[in-house]
């Protein structure tokens, strides 16, 4: 009977000159778990949604996993932060059309007692000031951005992080590592906007920051549909030329925590 009622109404929509509505196909975004744990794709999502009359679904994951999904045809579009990695992954043959989107920095956190007295320096300094004291250190040790900026800056100290008393690779996203180090009373490397975002909920300071080292680019890529047909191609070329205009780069540019920008355009 329910489908004898479907078929009549579809009928008298097609007699009356009319056809039904057919929203577009739900585009598939794996991104960075930063963008989800600050808050940001749920502030700037809805805009996009509501102009394509789509839905965005996303995957929040470290950059190399999000990077992964793409190269397996699993999403559409990715959104991450590992700049060597994201070209290699253009260069390979998985993604196309990548464009710069936002930027923010990363910084070094932990408690207020700075055992290891990294307050205010560079952020080298500081991994080796960690190293020397024995002071503990979270990360993230799931192949994110994050962490991958992380090992280039133990690389440049030249120290080797799995040595260190109190090391912990806790294969966990950025909120989630914050808790443990707030609980541990422990330093880590996390980017400005998780952190922001979590700070009520930690006990943990900002200790270095500013450093030209710890800049934090983000960039948005379609996934290659030469490799993968079946993906929503047109979709991810909506979201990011929508992410990379004049309104997304507002967005971005307008979304606050506590009255803090987190994330600036960064869209050529």
């Amino acid at each position: 009977m329910t489908a004898s009622i479907r078929i009549l109404g579809l009928l008298l929509l097609l007699l009356a000159g009319t056809t039904p509505a057919i929203s577009a196909p739900d585009l598939r975004l794996a991104t960075t778990t930063s963008t989800e744990n600050s808050g940001l794709l749920n502030a700037i999502l809805p805009l996009f949604e509501a102009k394509y009359d789509t839905r965005v679904r996303v995957i929040s994951v470290g950059s190399g996993k999000a990077m992964k999904l793409g190269e397996n045809g699993d999403v559409d579009v990715v959104l991450v932060h590992s700049r060597a990695d994201e070209e290699k992954f253009v260069a390979a043959g998985f993604g196309v059309n990548r464009r710069d989107v936002m930027y923010n920095d990363f910084i070094i956190v932990g408690p207020g007692s700075d055992p290891a007295g990294v307050r205010g320096g560079d952020v080298l300094t500081a991994f080796r000031k960690i190293a020397a004291a024995g002071s503990g250190f979270v990360s993230r040790g799931d192949d994110s951005g994050t962490h991958k900026m992380e090992q280039i800056y133990w690389k440049a100290a030249g120290v080797e992080p799995a040595a260190i008393p109190g090391y912990a690779s806790a294969g966990l996203g950025m909120g989630e590592v914050l808790m443990m180090a707030a609980e541990m009373r422990r330093y880590a490397l996390t980017d400005r906007a998780t952190y922001t975002a979590y700070r009520a909920k930690t006990s943990l300071e900002i200790l270095v920051s500013g450093d030209p080292k710890l800049f934090n680019p983000y960039g948005v890529i379609a996934v290659n549909p030469a490799r993968h047909p079946g993906i929503n191609h047109g979709g991810a070329m909506k979201f990011i030329e929508w992410l990379t205009s004049a309104e997304g780069q507002a967005a971005i540019a307008a979304f606050r925590v506590d009255g803090e920008q987190l994330f600036f355009p960064g869209a050529r």
